[in-house]
């Protein structure tokens, strides 16, 4: 989703940073796409968003360029993925799915803001719907948000992280519209086919099954 995203902005005259975790896939998209306009602006950056010290690298990074940013796409994402912390010392899917992006937008919020109009784009999805994050008495519970290994299901941790980046969206939108800059969270779609399946055999096998029901790319 994000490299078809990518490529069409590309194609349609847009100046494109990819922001990867792995550069050799990310230069290998950045070919594929000039191998279709050969005169396209992409280019690919480091950005692990496991890392809070990556994400940091990256926002200077970008801010030396001095270019505008109009169009910020939120849209990575792990799923299913087994229970482990990350050097920051948070649970894997919940910084990758939602803190990451949430630092990095709050690191280029001046940028966007300075390049109005500008919006922000979260990558979310129909699982927020199926979960919360209050306690008992309905309050926010920080403990669901990075649970311990014990405590940790995956597809939940995904679910909560999802409900996350709405909650952010929704906030940044009414602190930023003033200034210019609009935020959205989106769902992609039921009948797509991707490969955020990756990480456990069973969800490999249930879209694997779901496949030839769904679009490809």
């Amino acid at each position: 989703i994000g490299f078809e995203t990518a490529k069409s902005l590309a194609l349609h005259g847009a100046y494109v940073i990819l922001a990867c975790r792995n550069m050799s896939r990310g230069n290998d998209a950045v070919q594929r796409i000039l191998v279709e306009w050969h005169k396209a602006k992409v280019e690919a950056m480091t950005l692990d968003l496991a890392s809070l010290q990556s994400v940091q690298h990256f926002a200077e990074a970008f801010k030396s360029k001095n270019v505008p940013l109009h169009i910020l796409i939120c849209n990575a994402a792990i799923f299913g993925a087994p229970w482990c912390l990350t050097e920051d010392d948070l649970e894997s899917t919940f910084q990758v799915n939602h803190l990451g992006h949430f630092y990095l937008v709050r690191l280029l919020e001046d940028i966007l803001c300075q390049s109005s109009p500008a919006r922000v784009v979260m990558v979310s999805s129909e699982s927020h719907r199926f979960t919360d994050i209050k306690d008992s008495s309905g309050k926010l519970d920080f403990s669901l948000l990075s649970p311990s290994k014990k405590e940790y299901w995956a597809m939940l941790a995904y679910n909560r992280s999802k409900l996350c980046n709405i909650l952010f969206s929704n906030e940044l939108n009414q602190r930023l519209s003033p200034h210019g800059v609009t935020s959205n969270a989106v769902h992609p779609g039921n009948m797509i086919y991707s490969s955020i399946h990756r990480n456990w055999w069973v969800y490999t096998l249930l879209f694997t099954l779901a496949r030839p029901f769904t679009k490809s790319m």
